[in-house]
């Protein structure tokens, strides 16, 4: 390979585990991203200092130091590309890797070499373990010989990994010759300083800078925020969170369409815990005019050495500006602001709803971002089609007005944002289509320019060809078939009810009222006639319209049946259990009840359902593919049947 070297599942390895990646060794440095997708790391061959090759269980490791003292590791590779990549690292960075070797005698006594910012404990000359300085919370000398280090707790940590480096002692003989003292100063005190000098010790005590009362969105609360040299600290009421800068993926810095705030967004990864819920965004709220003052606690030498060109003695702005340049400063993650995005009012984002929950989407120019809850953040990379599709259904005047984005990722995951103004239509189809992004037709047939038509259609009797093709794949005469729309996705924070089904009860009431109306004029113009007979004419009539309209609906009897997701199979397992549980209960409480307990649920415990739900969705692919050829198409049964 010319252009650089490609390999798959690279663990990087941290203190709190490791994970798993892609790894790309190129003339330019080195650049590893996270497997499916979150954190991205890259390395400029300028900032390279030493590489080294060290052979641990099962693989070998690359270790990457570079000029600011961080230590990166690359666990996974084999032995015939140490050679080939020790090679081409020659001839393209220029720098010659060193083999190191590692320590399994099990020994505990030894030497202990400080590099940067990595401490290394040595056998002999063999490594036996190694730490890093920067996550050093607090030190002291317990007596005259021991040295006693405690590590910082992260909370991202906890997110993927059990156990974690919480603390660490060294004995430092008065004899060592290599942290030579004296009667005052004995070996112990001499290593002691060292440390002091490289760790963010005090860190944990002193913050850099301190914003109080700050409102954050998710997790919800408000939080005295504080930033330190290697950690920020969110200090609420009743919960507080530590977060390594090593955890910080991005910032966003995005206003409000209404001008009055400013989200800034921290993402995270691993994210952050509270119960059994993870939050891989912390959503912070400020507002828009606010200006503050700040200072920062650090010394000259820091900001003439460290942090030259990043951080400044004291800022004075607006609120949200002064407290992601200091975070940026900081932490080193890049700043994403709003885009060319523009709504028809001259906003950056356009209002719309997820998962029940109303919010403001932001096309940004790598991907989309919803606001406030769920956060939702969708790179372009990521993002199979898009579809623009007529709200409601056509069921109602108000569809008209408004229409919805459905997105499909790679991975076969869906997000429908709905509710969006019909007049953001062409703002928001001329910016995904600007990016390249596939946009999937109204109807097979219909080019974009048909997707404008039926959007701006505002007769409300005009045939919908996504209705229509929505009708043709879900088959089969109406029924007493619970609505397939009704589902709630697998972290859907809301009930699963939904407003089409408020729209089809409204509909089904005033029919009655017509109906209702039809039989007593029947009964004023048939003079003489029975009042049974007249109840039976009406009635008659009512079928023979119900007929009409029936067919005006007619499905596809040889649509294949649409598949069923996890929380549709687990209703129809539980929902007996419900009514058995609380007789009399209405349909729409027990679509509530059903909502609710499938909220709460573990992802274990959801996990047999939500296979259910993608066998049934490869059925129905399977299907629909045999389907759209004009091929034969054998429905088989999904088992979404109700009473």
């Amino acid at each position: 390979m010319t252009d650089g070297h490609l390999f798959n599942n690279i663990l990087l390895g941290g203190r709190g585990g490791t994970n798993p990646g892609q790894l790309k060794v190129h003339a330019g440095g080195i650049a590893w991203r996270k497997q499916g997708g979150g954190k991205i790391i890259e390395i400029d061959k300028a900032d390279i200092t030493s590489l080294t090759w060290m052979k641990v269980p099962r693989a070998y490791q690359l270790g990457v130091r570079i000029k600011d003292g961080l230590f990166y590791k690359f666990i996974g590779f084999r032995e015939q590309d140490v050679t080939n990549l020790t090679n081409f690292i020659q001839k393209s960075i220029g720098i010659t890797p060193e083999e190191k070797q590692l320590s399994v005698s099990g020994h505990n006594w030894g030497g202990v070499d400080i590099n940067g910012n990595m401490l290394t404990f040595l056998v002999g000359s063999k490594q036996a373990f190694e730490v890093s300085l920067a996550d050093v919370a607090q030190t002291q000398q317990q007596g005259k010989t021991d040295v006693y280090l405690e590590f910082h707790v992260d909370d991202t940590t906890g997110a993927n990994e059990k156990d974690s480096l919480m603390d660490l002692s060294f004995h430092v003989p008065t004899s060592n010759t290599q942290f030579v003292g004296d009667e005052n100063r004995p070996p112990a005190q001499v290593l002691l300083e060292k440390i002091l000098s490289l760790a963010d010790i005090g860190s944990s005590e002193e913050a850099v800078v301190t914003f109080e009362g700050i409102a954050i969105l998710t997790p919800r609360g408000r939080y005295g925020v504080e930033l330190h040299l290697s950690f920020l600290r969110l200090q609420g009421q009743a919960t507080d969170f530590k977060i390594q800068y090593s955890s910080v993926v991005r910032l966003f810095l995005l206003p409000k369409s209404n001008q009055t705030h400013t989200f800034v967004i921290i993402t995270l990864d691993p994210p952050i815990r509270k119960g059994q819920t993870l939050y891989p965004h912390i959503v912070i709220q400020f507002e828009a005019e606010a200006i503050v003052e700040r200072h920062l606690s650090l010394s000259e030498e820091l900001l003439a050495t460290k942090y030259k060109d990043k951080l400044d003695a004291a800022y004075k702005g607006l609120t949200s500006e002064v407290f992601t340049k200091v975070l940026r400063g900081l932490s080193g993650a890049k700043v994403t602001r709003v885009g060319s995005f523009r709504s028809c009012q001259g906003g950056y984002a356009v209002k719309s709803s997820l998962k029940a929950e109303d919010g403001l989407l932001y096309p940004l120019e790598k991907g989309f971002f919803f606001l406030p809850k769920p956060p939702t953040l969708i790179l372009h990379d990521e993002i199979e089609y898009v579809e623009f599709e007529r709200h409601g259904a056509g069921g109602s005047s108000v569809s008209s007005h408004y229409f919805d984005l459905l997105v499909k990722l790679k991975n076969d995951q869906e997000h429908l944002f709905r509710n969006i103004q019909r007049s953001e239509y062409h703002s928001l189809f001329d910016f995904i289509s600007g990016k390249g992004l596939k946009i999937m037709n109204l109807g097979d047939a219909q080019g974009t320019n048909g997707v404008s038509a039926v959007l701006q259609n505002s007769d409300d009797d005009a045939v919908d060809p996504h209705l229509e093709r929505i009708k043709n794949e879900a088959g089969g005469e109406e029924s007493d078939e619970e609505d397939e729309d009704f589902v709630a996705e697998e972290d859907d924070g809301g009930s699963p009810t939904d407003d089409s089904e408020e729209e089809e009860s409204d509909a089904r009431e005033s029919g009655d009222e017509k109906e209702k109306s039809a039989a007593k004029d029947l009964k004023k113009e048939a003079v003489g006639t029975k009042a049974s007979s007249t109840k039976r004419k009406s009635k008659d009539g009512d079928e023979e319209g119900s007929k009409k309209r029936r067919q005006k609906k007619k499905k596809d009897p040889n649509a294949p049946k649409r598949a069923m997701s996890g929380f549709m199979f687990f209703s129809n397992a539980e929902r007996e259990n419900i009514k058995k549980s609380n007789p009399g209960m209405s349909f729409t409480d027990v679509g509530r009840a059903l909502g609710e307990r499938w909220k709460k649920m573990s992802a274990e415990e959801k996990e047999p359902f939500e296979a259910m739900a993608r066998a049934d969705s490869k059925r129905y692919k399977e299907a629909m593919a045999g389907y759209k050829s004009g091929g034969p198409t054998i429905n088989v049964d999904s088992g979404n049947e109700s009473e």
